[in-house]
């Protein structure tokens, strides 16, 4: 059933839904009139797109949201980065339990030899940022050979297997650059030309210069915590702040604001980034996932086998290295294979959930029980993280979960 400009009571959105998905448009709507940005939501079910809705304005630019506009996915691109592990992985060239270093030599220095595959995909290789001094910030992200390199040559933060915290720049690179020891191509050629081609999607890392009108820039939150707010915080919950670990910590909070503003830059759009600068849309993402627990086309990413290894918990008996414990909280990120599992704050569809979240709201997941992929993208950083699941979720999620009966 084809819903043109279907209204609610303060917003005006355009899309289509089949019946049945009658609520959970009615709930994106009302949810982004709420928001002074612009958002996608499109999901699949058993291959099909039931629902490919859109709404609100890409504010930067003074242009209303499409259904082709297309913007910063943040972490969600952690997860594509995975499926193109996963799938080298299936042709047998990546053993999940191997040393990093069986392909990629160098990695093997400073006490890191046994540091495995599903180390670097569970967040436990004791690598979640650059030494300081390295002088890697900013800009310098952008010099793949220069970030390898320094994580080849750094010494692990905590024993690797030990514990884990959430890598949010440094995953990407190791990743990647496993992908490109193995096949020969960088993240963003694999990209092109194992999923994006194949499947016809607008997805990108690394954005074609053709590409970059369609972008809706990101609206930075206008609040930052100065340096000394930050310290404060750190300090008051025990925090070490000649700890390493924590150091790094700290200058990733602190420049944070920065690092938003900088990834708005048609430069970081170019470079290929596969931790976070991932750009499409949410037809495109939730294709991929559909095509992950399914075929699309004649296509299937992941074989159910690998399916059911990605979203199988891989730290259930860790925690978080003694000296960043008091960041992880009550309800720390749970990890599959390079995805994130369900959790109260990234509720998804609930166990079987698998996906990613991406820094101020976005989030896409599949939950194969029901045969649903689903995507959200938006253009206005509301979500912080922490705090609790991003209110613009939750309505059509419960819509969601109900027409599917889950």
């Amino acid at each position: 059933m084809k819903i043109n400009q279907f209204e609610v009571p303060t917003m005006l959105a355009d899309g289509t839904v089949e019946p049945g998905f009658e609520a959970v448009r009615d709930a994106f709507a009302e949810a982004q009139a709420h928001d002074e940005g612009g958002a996608q939501l499109c999901v699949y079910r058993h291959g099909r797109r039931v629902v490919d809705i859109w709404a609100g304005m890409d504010k930067l630019r003074n242009r209303p949201f499409t259904a082709d506009t297309i913007t910063i996915l943040m972490s969600c691109t952690k997860a594509v980065t995975a499926v193109c592990v996963h799938m080298l992985s299936q042709r047998g060239l990546i053993d999940y339990d191997a040393p990093v270093a069986r392909y990629w030599p160098e990695f093997a220095a400073k006490e890191k030899a046994a540091i495995t595959v599903r180390d670097i995909l569970t967040h436990r290789a004791g690598l979640m940022g650059f030494d300081e001094e390295s002088g890697i910030a900013g800009p310098a992200l952008f010099d793949w050979n220069r970030c390898t390199a320094a994580l080849a040559g750094m010494e692990p933060w905590w024993k690797p297997g030990s514990a884990y915290f959430y890598h949010a720049l440094t995953f990407g690179y190791l990743a990647g650059e496993l992908v490109r020891r193995v096949s020969g191509k960088t993240v963003g050629e694999f990209v092109d030309a194992e999923i994006a081609g194949p499947l016809k999607l607008d997805l990108w890392i690394g954005l074609p210069p053709e590409q970059e009108h369609r972008v809706a820039p990101h609206i930075v939150p206008p609040t930052q915590l100065s340096d000394e707010q930050v310290r404060a915080l750190f300090s008051g919950l025990g925090m070490d702040m000649n700890s390493r670990p924590v150091r790094a910590a700290f200058n990733m909070v602190v420049s944070s604001a920065d690092g938003l503003n900088l990834i708005n830059t048609r430069e970081a759009h170019a470079a290929q980034l596969p931790f976070g600068n991932g750009i499409a849309n949410a037809r495109a993402l939730a294709r991929m996932y559909a095509a992950c627990i399914g075929e699309i086309d004649g296509i299937r990413l992941l074989t159910r086998e690998t399916v059911e290894l990605a979203r199988e918990s891989q730290n259930e008996a860790l925690g978080a290295p003694d000296p960043l414990n008091p960041l992880a909280g009550s309800g720390p990120q749970r990890f599959g294979l390079g995805f994130e599992l369900p959790r109260a704050i990234e509720p998804m569809l609930g166990t079987g959930s698998f996906g990613h979240g991406g820094a101020g709201g976005r989030m896409a997941f599949a939950h194969p029980e029901s045969g649903t992929a689903v995507a959200y993208v938006c253009n206005s950083m509301l979500w912080d993280g922490f705090s609790g699941p991003d209110q613009r979720w939750l309505g059509w999620t419960k819509a969601l979960s109900d027409a599917l009966g889950i």
